[in-house]
């Protein structure tokens, strides 16, 4: 074999190294945008680089695959579901209050189905991003509404708001609708 065909033979073989890694890379991207959703682009604008954020989402999927996640019974989605209806209803005479038990139920929720639910918000956003990332934005809003009450800097709209995230993701850690109205399971 002569040098050429050699050089040949060994850019043959970079080029198909190369067009491998570029299509795994490709590959990888797309199957964790098609999980994350818009979790995805939140941490690419949090993390401003590519491949940190995607290192960080595959963490975040590595590290729920750890926990014990399950469906809950159904004698334990209904218990919650009215606990959620009570505080509903509380909302109306006492708002502040129906927020804080809102934010309380959810990490109850969080609990029972096997989320290591702690004391640091972010890591319970990053833990309940991967199994679900297009409610986890309304956990992070109403956390932040939860926080500026706790600054006393929240008026009753703020309230409400935190009140609907925190249905939106009560519903779906549940998958139970738990509107005052009607309770129909998904």
């Amino acid at each position: 074999m002569d040098n050429t065909t050699l050089i040949i033979l060994i850019l043959a073989v970079i080029a198909i190294a190369a067009g491998g890694f570029w299509y795994y890379q490709r590959r990888r991207t797309e199957q964790l945008k098609g999980r994350f959703g818009p979790e995805y682009q939140r941490t690419l604008n949090e993390f401003g680089d590519r491949r940190k954020a995607e290192y960080e989402l595959e963490r975040r999927v590595k590290r729920s695959n750890r926990f014990k996640i399950h469906d809950l019974s159904s004698e334990q989605s209904n218990r919650f579901a009215e606990k959620w209806r009570a505080e509903q209803a509380r909302f109306v005479d006492e708002p502040r209050q129906a927020v804080i038990e809102a934010h309380r139920l959810v990490n109850e929720v969080m609990k029972a189905r096997g989320y290591p639910v702690s004391e640091e918000f972010e890591r319970n956003a990053e833990d309940l991003s991967a199994d679900h990332p297009v409610v986890v934005q309304h956990y992070r809003m109403a956390c932040d509404i939860v926080a500026r009450q706790e600054r006393g800097n929240v008026n009753t709209e703020d309230l409400r708001k935190a009140m609907v995230h925190y249905r939106a993701l009560v519903e779906e850690l549940l998958g139970v609708r738990v509107s005052q109205s009607e309770e129909v399971r998904r």
